[in-house]
């Protein structure tokens, strides 16, 4: 059900990654657009918990499957497809867009694998970065503008909010809460639409959840947050829906 990286040895999105740095982008610039042609033909986006409120009132949340799950947006119940974004990278409706998304082309990351520290790296091929005519410089002189210090900020908010992410996955997963999940949609024509390959949260384990960690994770914040993963679930017939308006149906029983 989760749209896979179109390189394996790159995040979602990103098809390079070069380390910023005022020698070599002394006049380099960043744009903002309308247009996020990155989103289109993705039909999930990773979340931190953070967003999990906002997520949830437009979109199933869902969790990858295999040993080490994140969370997950899901804006298309089939891989290619994102029922919210046009082929041109329109918004049609408006939703809450996940900051994973947000932070494109820009994402810390380490320049050696044995490094600790984190890096403000640039996508080169996106065509928000770069020589361009418009936009914002990212250095002035040798000191980076407001504009790559803020970035940097929203970056570094977001590796935060990643470490958040992986102490709540981890408590999911020491209580062995996830189980493999299955949606079954019927059309009322007798061939029904299934869905697997992802995670949800097994409402029957999670009743017998003893009350003092029920207590903890509410005075943590940790049990709204299963909530409106558990609550988002019921979006799924709207995703359908949109998908099927949309004439963007793969064959009936689809096991995806």
């Amino acid at each position: 059900m989760a749209t896979a990286p179109q390189n394996p040895a790159l995040p979602l999105f990103y098809k390079d990654l070069i380390p910023l740095n005022s020698q070599q982008h002394a006049n380099w610039k960043t744009r903002s657009t309308d247009k996020a042609t990155w989103l289109v033909g993705v039909n999930s986006i990773p979340l931190t918990v953070e967003e999990f409120p906002q997520a949830q009132r437009n979109f199933p949340i869902i969790f990858t499957s295999g040993d080490n799950p994140i969370p997950l947006a899901l804006m298309g119940m089939n891989e290619g497809i994102n029922v919210f974004v046009d082929e041109d990278g329109t918004l049609n409706t408006p939703v809450y867009v996940p900051a994973y998304a947000r932070r494109y082309p820009f994402m810390l990351a380490k320049l050696r694998p044995e490094a600790e520290e984190l890096s403000l790296c640039v996508d080169p091929s996106s065509d928000l970065v770069g020589e361009i005519e418009e936009g914002e410089a990212l250095f002035a002189g040798s000191e980076p503008t407001d504009a790559t210090k803020n970035m940097l900020k929203f970056c570094e908010n977001f590796e935060v909010a990643g470490n958040k992410t992986a102490n709540f996955m981890a408590e999911l997963k020491k209580l062995d809460l996830l189980m493999d999940g299955e949606l079954n949609i019927d059309t009322g024509n007798g061939q029904p639409f299934n869905y697997r390959g992802f995670q949800m949260i097994d409402e029957n384990k999670l009743r017998e959840v003893r009350g003092d960690v029920l207590r903890q994770w509410n005075q943590n914040g940790m049990l709204p947050l299963i909530y409106a993963h558990l609550f988002s679930l019921e979006l799924v017939r709207d995703i359908f829906g949109r998908q099927m308006a949309q004439g963007k149906m793969p064959q009936p029983v689809a096991n995806v």
